[in-house]
């Protein structure tokens, strides 16, 4: 028993000397440093970002389908000459035919406001998506994609034509544009990405940390 202890202490004061590159230290350091992800603990992998990017999708769809059914309701329903209105005139449905953007801007030039929101959803489906590798962009990206594509099917199939198609508004304010859901969509992505790079950094690390774990256990029993 003693010479075992010299021999543990002999070898244990070797191994100080040692250079980092030799195997003895990387053993040791294997069994004994702890695991530590080289990647923001917010950023999602594996079965989690799948699941977060079928999250995304099922908000693109879910809004998407909202705004147009809203529209056909509004067009179906509403008489552009005796809007509905409620609380005293603060919120009132009035029918309208937007050709340009909002507060009617622009609406000498729907064809490069179409092709300008073509491009937007092509940027945000081939650039955006794929970047995405947080819960809130994934969702700001869904809601994104659910707005873009709510105004441009207007554009495209609406009267009068092709890409020069009126978009339907029926959603009004006092002092402010006549709007439909896809604008509420289109505003809600910009004020959460606002919110987010404020205080995203303090939002949900730890949570993140554990979807991480979760879904590299997901992913080790799928394999």
């Amino acid at each position: 028993g003693y010479l075992r202890v010299l021999w543990q202490g002999r070898w244990k004061g070797s191994s100080a000397g040692l250079p980092a590159s030799h195997h003895v230290r990387q053993v040791q350091a294997a069994r004994r440093a702890p695991v530590i992800s080289p990647t923001d603990p917010t950023t999602l992998t594996g079965a989690q970002l799948r699941r977060w990017r079928l999250v995304m999708v099922v908000i693109a769809v879910a809004g998407y389908g909202l705004d147009q059914w809203t529209k056909a309701k509004a067009v179906a329903h509403l008489d552009p000459d005796d809007p509905p209105s409620w609380f005293g005139g603060f919120f009132t449905l009035r029918l309208l035919r937007n050709p340009g953007a909002a507060f009617s801007m622009g609406s000498t030039a729907t064809v490069l406001i179409s092709l300008f929101a073509i491009a937007m959803l092509i940027v945000v489906c081939a650039w955006g998506v794929p970047k995405a590798r947080h819960r809130w962009s994934l969702i700001a990206c869904g809601m994104l994609i659910a707005g873009i594509c709510g105004n441009l099917t207007d554009r495209i199939f609406r009267e009068p034509g092709p890409l020069r198609g009126h978009v339907v508004d029926f959603i009004s304010l006092p002092h402010f544009a006549v709007f439909n859901v896809a604008d509420i969509f289109i505003t809600g992505t910009a004020i959460l990405v606002v919110l987010v790079s404020i205080f995203g950094r303090h939002d949900g690390e730890g949570h993140a940390t554990d979807d991480n774990v979760r879904g590299e256990r997901d992913e080790k029993e799928e394999m």
